[in-house]
């Protein structure tokens, strides 16, 4: 079986599938105009990954409520409850001093339900948070979207949609208003009966979920055509399953299910007889989900500045981008050490020594796209020794083949990767520590803090998709190393980044499981741009952002991800015309013939006509933007 293979720029990556998350950039080309943002790219864009580009659902959505309660002048982003839109507005706030204070305001839509209704009789009706701002200030909304992943989902904005039409959500507009900051050193602070009586869209508890089949059903021709979409495809939604699924969710997470059972089945089951989290007193208490892995990061370093204090943070080798942002504009700053090596590390030692402090060690295990893995038990041992966190993001590495949990406090995920799968729902997860310092500290952090933002109707989808993690895992660990082995013979091949051949391999084996793999997760580099262009065109798999699909997924990672700062990610190793493959569960004789067509294709440019080589951050030349 060969995987998604789409030509069509701007088509859902997998096709016709209304919540992907990623979207089919086919050439090199595409993704340059997709960057430069060129109108014949643009143009054809039907979605994006959902922290990038804003869903048309989504978007549709905010515009009838910018109809209603605002402007033609005027924007707005949707976000799942107040205190999420509050943190929206200080940032706003802060990021453009030219607003005026009357300029950006919350509109809450809660339920007003009609009497006699079904919705109003059995389902209490989810609110969200609307904040409308000038359009001038788009853009440093849109950045506060992006970096914390806090924004609603597609589907969410399809249901809520249709209750705004039918007029059981109604807008409550209020002015802008901010949390004071909260005094006494180190204390928690509940929050007053005034506060959560004005966050009616806030979930407080499983009961308050939509339940019922009808609220799924559609609002438009699209919205149906999602419904038979997923149904077709085994994704029939029973709302009333939300809490089973959300405990199945915690439960792999944890390592105690690791079967591929019915909801229904899930909890008659013994606990798994190797749980890959082995550590004593853990269990799925210490796990809470996220509506995007971005999210779980963003939050936990939000928790640890208001329990811990405001102190800078140091993001340890080189992360994914919005991990760094995160860490440079909420709070007082970061310590960044773009390489993650052992002098980085001699480094941080001596500024401890002298009497620095820092809040948190975030770092990503391994790390994307250069796939280096940082050594855990040396930082676990100076974070012992200076008081600071160690937060670590095994999105990459995956807790079946990693088991990172005994050096971090916190450990966070994005579900929506390998643990999904399939590329059509968003989620993310954080882990706590119960052997850590500070986690008695963490849980009550967390009873104050601590949000349920996760939409039902994704919960639903991910615990489907993610039933077969660990028979996916396995077999998309062999598809990646066999790829490997195809790209390490090839001449022209400059370097393979994976965790097996990296000379970081000693610290990803001192966690690795004793079944667990390397991942699927690779970059290559070539001896020349012209040599990358041509292999990245040539290779016949899907090509989008995103990353952990159950099909091949490629792309030029570092434009996507730095374009309008090559240089400086070149500076860290990370080389402008770097290609990052996310292995699938193709048939692994299909995968590697593809690979090979395309390292044939480079020969056959070296041997027509030499190998051309260029100094700087490569462009496409003209020739090859034409083709």
């Amino acid at each position: 079986m060969v995987g998604v293979l789409l030509d069509e720029i701007g088509q859902s990556i997998p096709p016709d599938t209304p919540h992907a998350v990623s979207v089919s950039l086919p050439t090199w080309k595409a993704n340059v105009g997709y960057e430069k943002g060129e109108e014949w790219v643009l143009s054809k864009m039907r979605t994006g990954y959902p922290r990038f580009y804003i869903h048309t659902s989504i978007r549709d959505f905010a515009n009838l409520i910018v109809q209603a309660y605002g402007s033609e002048e005027e924007q707005a982003l949707l976000f799942p409850s107040r205190s999420v839109a509050c943190r929206c507005v200080g940032f706003l706030r802060t990021q453009d001093s030219s607003l005026q204070t009357d300029e950006v305001r919350i509109v809450e839509l809660v339920s007003n339900p009609k009497p006699g209704t079904d919705i109003a009789a059995t389902n209490p009706t989810p609110g969200l948070s609307a904040v409308i701002f000038p359009k001038s200030a788009f853009k440093v909304a849109k950045a506060f979207w992006q970096h914390t992943g806090e924004g609603i989902s597609s589907r969410r904005a399809d249901y809520c949609r249709r209750l705004f039409e039918e007029g059981v959500l109604g807008g409550i507009v209020e002015p802008s208003s901010l949390e004071r900051p909260r005094k006494g050193p180190k204390r928690y602070h509940r929050e007053s009966s005034n506060s959560k009586a004005g966050r009616q869209g806030y979930v407080e508890s499983e009961e308050q979920i939509p339940t019922g089949h009808h609220t799924i059903q559609s609002h438009s021709e699209g919205r149906e055509c999602s419904l038979h979409v997923e149904e077709r495809y085994g994704r029939n939604l029973d709302m009333s399953l939300v809490s089973k699924a959300k405990l199945s969710i915690r439960k792999r997470i944890a390592g105690s299910l690791t079967a591929d059972v019915e909801l229904g089945q899930a909890d008659e089951l013994p606990v798994s007889a190797q749980p890959t989290r082995l550590l004593e007193g853990f269990s799925e208490a210490n796990v809470y989900l996220y509506p995007t892995g971005m999210s779980s990061i963003f939050n936990i370093h939000r928790i640890f500045l208001s329990a811990r204090g405001s102190m800078k943070s140091v993001c340890f080798g080189f992360p994914y981008i919005d991990t760094l942002k995160i860490l440079q504009k909420w709070g007082p700053g970061c310590l960044f050490y773009g390489n993650g090596s052992s002098d980085d590390l001699v480094d941080l030692e001596i500024r401890l020594r002298r009497g620095e402090r820092f809040l948190a060690l975030f770092c990503e295990f391994p790390s994307n796209p250069l796939l280096k893995s940082p050594d855990l038990r040396r930082i676990r041992a100076l974070a012992d020794g200076y008081n600071f966190a160690v937060v670590i993001d095994e999105t990459v590495g995956n807790f079946l083949n990693v088991n990172v949990l005994p050096y971090a406090d916190v450990v966070v995920s994005s579900l929506t990767k390998i643990f999904s799968g399939d590329s059509n729902v968003m989620g993310g997860s954080a882990v706590l520590n119960p052997q850590s310092k500070l986690y008695m500290m963490l849980k009550e952090a967390f009873k104050v803090e601590y949000e349920d933002n996760y939409w039902a109707e994704d919960v639903i989808v991910m615990e489907r998709n993610s039933r077969d993690f660990a028979s996916r895992n396995n077999r998309i660990n062999t598809n990646a190393e066999a790829i490997c082995d195809v790209l390490k013979a090839h001449s022209r091949v400059k370097d393979v980044y994976y965790p097996k051949y990296s000379p970081s391999r000693n610290h990803y084996d001192q966690c690795r499981n004793p079944n667990g793999g390397y991942g699927g997760l690779l970059s290559v580099t070539f001896f020349s741009p012209i040599e990358a262009v041509t292999f990245f065109d040539r290779l016949e798999t899907a090509k989008g952002p995103s990353l952990g699909t159950n099909f091949t997924l490629s792309c030029p990672y570092t434009l996507l991800a730095h374009y309008g700062e090559l240089e400086w990610a070149a500076s860290f190793g990370v080389e402008a015309d770097l290609v990052r493959v996310s292995v699938g569960l193709e048939d692994p004789k299909d995968l590697v013939v593809l690979f090979e067509r395309a390292l044939a294709a480079v020969t056959a440019i070296n041997n027509s006509n030499g190998t051309k080589t260029t100094d700087g951050p490569f462009q496409p030349s003209r020739e090859q933007q034409e083709s």
